[in-house]
């Protein structure tokens, strides 16, 4: 377990500010993550790599010439934000646009795909190369759909050569999707891993049993089996990447990763078989990587990557680099004596409201406030329902997310805006503390849940329903996700339903949310008969069914928490029908 932290809550941050100064020749700190401590030159593609923490060396870690230009430091198996992923990319840039790669999860798309869209509106150019190697996580038909594990390092190392060789951004583009399309990794679990301040693992395996297929956020198995013997996991390992080898070509890179608590001797017993296995097979193995590269906190397990080289994508795998933790070669000096200053970004101009908004913002923190107490009373649970498929983090996520929400929101209101701008500041403070798919989309939720209420006046029962309705629709163009998927929209949705069908019946506000939050709550429930179609969750449905889902669950105890707080009298008469809500 992990055993060594101050606050748990600050893990991430505390961990970063003990790289750095480990580290000061290779890195310097920006928000959101860490860059090189020495610019590359002028007019290189810089390559950002990011994701959760909890897998060093991954990602931080190989940063450095030759290899990465920044990270994205999220929180443990959490996506980092999009302002996080903003900043540091801001931060690398050297005038060529910046590509960013990172693991194929729900929450990594969201708001990496959010940075790239804010960075092009400032004039940087800037793309996204998801890797999708794990071949347990989806069929081969399905490759897109599959998560991003230890083919990430590869991914990021050929991408990285290419940008310091000089390739322009539509090629390194071009050299790092077709890494990730010549990429396999398979992995097992033998035991789970402990969350900082947690007294259990996110997952476990029986004695002499061993899981096939994990994810590296603390993810367990597809399936089990026996624990096998070092030579048999070497075959299981070797033939199921073998199954899907492309057509052509018979050289490979080869990483075997330990996830943690895997001893380097262990390692080293399994590629004696490994290697032998794929040489049989007339496999030939270029520069093999055998120890820790990608790692899920204390997991004990371990992975098989393999990527089919050619000529190009062995040079570029075989090209130095010299990072924290990983160094191969020898790089040149870098020629670049430019002290680069932190891109200043402008603060959003303040307008404070009327007295009928400013009253409606001080309702919305009190009601904020409240929610952040509802959920860290229920971080546990929420934690133990996200851990049966996923990673265990929906309820520190939750927390922290409405944690700082608050915080910002306090500070919105207490310069006189309305309640549009205090949910604007509170949902982007949420995005970026939570992070993960949950904190990008209660970010979003807020954001245009403030759009529709009014600064001028107060509040209507067709307001709330119009900002359930705008959240909802948020939610769905960033998340994806329909009815039936089993995420939080199987609760948001019938909520706007029943919120705009009460609305338009005569109820009042507070009579409408409540009778709303009550079928929210049912949905919740009922979302434990659904098999997940979407997210980290998708590749352990069978293990899901049973259990409701964590997002929709923590939101409908949020909804019906509000209902408690919500009274007929903060909603006035609706203005439009005339009639008193």
């Amino acid at each position: 377990m992990t055993r060594l932290y101050d606050d748990p809550a600050t893990f991430t941050e505390d961990m970063v500010t003990g790289f750095v100064a480990a580290h000061p020749g290779h890195v310097r700190r920006v928000p959101g993550g860490v860059v090189r401590s020495r610019p590359a030159r002028a007019g290189k593609v810089a390559v950002v790599t990011g994701g959760g923490s909890g897998h060093y060396p991954a990602f931080c870690g190989v940063v450095g010439p030759g290899f990465a230009d920044g990270a994205v430091i999220g929180n443990i198996f959490t996506s980092p934000s999009a302002a996080d992923a903003c900043s540091v990319g801001r931060a690398a840039d050297r005038g060529a646009g910046v590509i960013f790669s990172f693991g194929n999860y729900a929450g990594d798309n969201m708001n990496f795909g959010l940075a790239v869209e804010r960075l092009q509106r400032e004039g940087i150019r800037a793309h996204n190369v998801v890797v999708t190697d794990d071949v347990a996580s989806a069929p081969a038909e399905e490759s897109g759909k599959r998560r991003g594990v230890v083919g990430d390092f590869v991914v990021f190392k050929v991408a990285a050569a290419a940008a310091e060789e000089g390739y322009d951004f539509d090629e390194v583009v071009r050299v790092a999707e077709h890494a990730n399309a010549r990429t396999r990794s398979l992995g097992v679990a033998f035991d789970g891993c402990t969350l900082p301040g947690q007294d259990h693992p996110l997952f476990e395996v029986a004695e002499g049993r061993m899981g096939l297929g994990l994810g590296i956020h603390g993810e367990p198995g597809v399936s089990e089996s026996a624990m096998p013997s070092a030579s048999e996991l070497a075959k299981t390992l070797v033939d199921g990447l073998l199954a899907e080898a492309p057509a052509e070509g018979g050289r490979v890179t080869a990483i075997l990763n330990g996830l943690g608590a895997t001893k380097y001797e262990e390692l080293f017993v399994v590629w004696g078989t490994a290697s032998r296995l794929l040489a049989e097979a007339g496999v030939e193995v270029v520069a093999p990587e055998v120890g820790e590269l990608v790692t899920s906190l204390d997991m004990a397990g371990c992975s098989l990557t393999l990527t089919w080289l050619d000529e190009e994508l062995e040079r570029l795998w075989l090209a130095p680099a010299d990072t924290p933790a990983y160094r191969r070669g020898t790089v040149a000096p870098s020629t670049s004596d430019v002290e680069v200053d932190e891109p200043v970004v402008p603060e959003p101009e303040v307008v404070v409201a009327p007295e009928a908004g400013q009253a409606t913002s001080a309702e919305v923190v009190g009601a904020l406030y409240a929610i952040a107490d509802l959920l860290r009373d229920n971080e546990d649970e929420l934690g133990r329902l996200d851990a049966i498929a996923g990673d265990g983090d929906h309820g520190r996520g939750m927390t922290r997310g409405s944690a700082a929400a608050v915080q910002a929101a306090e500070s919105a209101a207490a310069d006189g805006v309305g309640p549009a701008a205090v949910l604007l500041a509170a949902g982007d403070e949420w995005a970026s503390k939570a992070g993960g798919t949950s904190g990008v989309l209660w970010g979003a939720a807020l954001r245009s849940f403030g759009d529709l209420l009014p600064d001028d006046r107060p509040v209507t029962a067709s307001d709330l329903a119009a900002g359930a309705e705008a959240a909802l629709a948020a939610v769905q163009r960033l998340g994806r996700a329909e009815l039936g998927d089993k995420t939080l929209v199987d609760a948001l949705a019938p909520f706007a339903d029943e919120l705009r069908g009460a609305v338009d019946e005569g109820c009042g506000g507070a009579v409408a949310w409540r009778r709303a939050a009550a079928v929210a709550t049912k949905a919740a429930a009922a979302t434990a008969d659904l098999r997940p179609r979407t997210g980290r969750a998708r590749p352990l449905a069978e293990r899901s069914v049973g259990t409701p889902d964590p997002g929709a669950t923590s939101l409908a105890l949020v909804l019906t928490r509000l209902a408690e707080l919500l009274d007929d009298a903060t909603c006035a008469a609706d203005t439009e029908g005339g009639e008193h809500q």
